[in-house]
């Protein structure tokens, strides 16, 4: 169940050892996941841990309401898919851009862009939750740093 595609080495481990890779090569990373997303998980520790080793967003069907909230403290996207069959869209290896964080803003849709393996591309929207606040605390990289500005 932990054991995932390491694209720069071709291999499969473990997800945090392949984040790992991922952060030391300079690339971002992003979590595609199901529903309620972070059930039981709402200590601050697991929105903590991706921002740690360089995760960018966590897209999803739906999340559970505490996790959410921790993520974008830490400076995560906490995304979800504005139309949940697109979760089938996704295939491993897609390399993934999500478009519209430039004009960031409480409840307008950012897009997900897909590039598949093959060259064939995909796009769709996602929804977010974010207020001001929080865009802010996403801009400067987590609450914390948006308190220390």
């Amino acid at each position: 169940m932990n054991s995932i595609k390491n694209e720069t080495s071709g291999g499969f481990g473990p997800v945090p050892g392949t984040a790992r890779d991922y952060k030391a090569a300079g690339i971002g990373w992003l979590v595609v996941g199901d529903e309620n997303y972070g059930e039981g998980s709402s200590r601050e520790h697991a929105a903590l841990e991706p921002r740690h080793l360089g995760g960018k967003a966590i897209i999803v069907r739906s999340f559970a309401r505490i996790h959410e909230t921790n993520l974008k403290k830490q400076g995560m996207l906490p995304l979800t898919f504005a139309d949940p069959a697109d979760y089938d869209k996704v295939q491993p290896g897609d390399k993934v851009s999500i478009l519209g964080l430039t004009n960031f803003a409480p409840g307008v849709p950012l897009t997900c862009k897909l590039t598949h393996t093959d060259g064939s591309t995909d796009e769709f929207s996602l929804n977010h939750s974010f207020n001001d606040n929080q865009i802010g605390w996403f801009k400067a990289g987590s609450a914390l740093n948006k308190m220390k500005m």
